[in-house]
């Protein structure tokens, strides 16, 4: 645990980005993300204006009148593209654990170790930090600590550059020895930047936190506890008595808690479960055409077959989503349709013949877009998203077993048939 190398990776106002992301118009306005009534997130342009984070809907319309309020009530693609991250950065390091919508913690020790082999055999001992170093320390760069987390600020750097290039994402990071320091300094600096710690600030840093409940780990319940017993910050739970806290909270919770107060955290980082979902979309200023539609359907379906054959299991359903341009409406609305996926293209799927289902899917898809459209009156559309769901690990059987096939292909019981 000494030698681990975590980053943290924290996207930039993730919902409001997702949502400049499905409207390019929205980008250099002052745009929030409303939930019920609070806006709940809102983009940089906003946030100069004086709008913060679960600031009241009357409150920020007050405060800036020119805000655009998006309604984010509906967190399908939200959860979309946080797992398109997520799927990203395990590319790059099967060791990437996801933390709500908009964070993800990396172990890449052991990329870290492969880079610092490769270093010392090619001979070159010197190595340049990415982004910044908390509190300006100074490199010691015969520290093989230190030389390690500089090592993990250029893969940081490319996780960033790779969510930017290929999702349209912007987000900080932070590097650090275990997760709990690296998610403490990774909004140091906001935003599109990153951040290293190097072991000698972590007291600084820890001690910078203004309130128990800004420790990660720590929470409300154990907070107002705390309190109780007048401990209030991190100095004063790292000075009060062991043996106190050990009888108020239970040996482990105190023990724990005292750990994370002086910055020691030895949890790994745990993959988290598979997507749920896999989607790929593309966003266009104009598509009036079926021939362009059943052409865009096309370019989007070979990425995503790749990606469903690549993790094994099988999807049950598929949805196809469009987005109108109206010139009337005062926002882009979005319209979906989905269906069941055949027996037998599933079975093709599962054998990797992705292009015998191409054909099949196409088909599929252009009469799930007719149901939304009618194609004989003109149309304007600047979104398309296929979507892939309800994914099914296949049968225990062997994939070429007659058994497999049996119950691939065995009717519902009580059907009749």
């Amino acid at each position: 645990a000494a030698s681990r190398v975590i980053v943290h990776v924290d996207l930039d106002c993730f919902y409001a980005q997702v949502e400049m992301l499905r409207n390019p118009d929205l980008r250099d306005k002052p745009l929030g993300v409303q939930q019920k009534s609070l806006v709940v997130t809102c983009n940089y342009e906003a946030r100069k204006l004086g709008i913060k984070k679960l600031m009241s809907v009357k409150d920020a319309k007050e405060k800036c009148p020119q805000l655009i309020l998006v309604n984010g009530e509906d967190l399908t693609p939200y959860r979309e593209m946080s797992y398109k991250v997520t799927e990203l950065l395990g590319e790059f390091c099967p060791l990437v654990e996801r933390l709500g919508f908009d964070e993800n913690f990396v172990d890449i020790t052991e990329i870290v170790e492969k880079r610092l082999n490769q270093l010392e055999q090619s001979g070159r001992s010197r190595v340049c930090v990415s982004g910044h170093v908390y509190n300006n320390q100074a490199l010691n760069l015969h520290d093989a600590t230190h030389v390690r987390l500089v090592i993990g600020s250029q893969v940081a750097e490319e996780f960033r550059e790779a969510v930017s290039a290929r999702l349209g994402l912007t987000g900080c990071a932070g590097v650090a020895s275990n997760k709990l320091l690296a998610k403490l300094v990774s909004g140091t600096f906001k935003p599109n930047q990153q951040t290293v710690l190097l072991p000698e600030s972590c007291g600084g840093l820890m001690r910078t936190l203004d309130g128990i409940q800004k420790v990660p780990g720590i929470g409300y319940k154990t907070t107002k506890r705390l309190e109780t017993l007048g401990v209030r910050n991190v100095c004063d739970l790292q000075a009060f008595p062991s043996a106190v806290l050990e009888k108020e909270l239970g040996v482990s919770v105190a023990q724990r808690i005292q750990k994370l107060s002086y910055g020691e955290d030895d949890s790994p980082v745990t993959p988290s479960g598979p997507p749920q979902s896999f989607s790929d979309e593309d966003s266009f200023k104009k598509c009036s055409s079926e021939v362009e539609v059943k052409e865009k359907i096309k370019e989007l379906l070979p990425n995503l077959l790749d990606r469903i054959y690549k993790d094994g299991r099988q999807p049950g359903t598929v949805r196809l989503t469009i987005r109108r341009f109206s010139s009337t409406a005062k926002w882009f609305s979005r319209e979906s349709r989905q269906c069941p996926l055949p027996p037998h293209l599933l079975q093709k799927l599962g054998k990797g013949k992705r292009s015998t289902v191409l054909s099949s899917l196409v088909d599929i898809l252009m009469k799930l877009f007719r149901k939304m459209i009618d194609v004989d009156l003109p149309f304007h559309l600047t979104l398309l998203s296929v979507c892939f769901s309800n994914l099914r690990h296949l049968p225990s059987s062997k994939k070429g077993s007659i058994s497999f096939y049996l119950k691939q292909m065995s009717p519902p019981s009580g059907s009749g048939k």
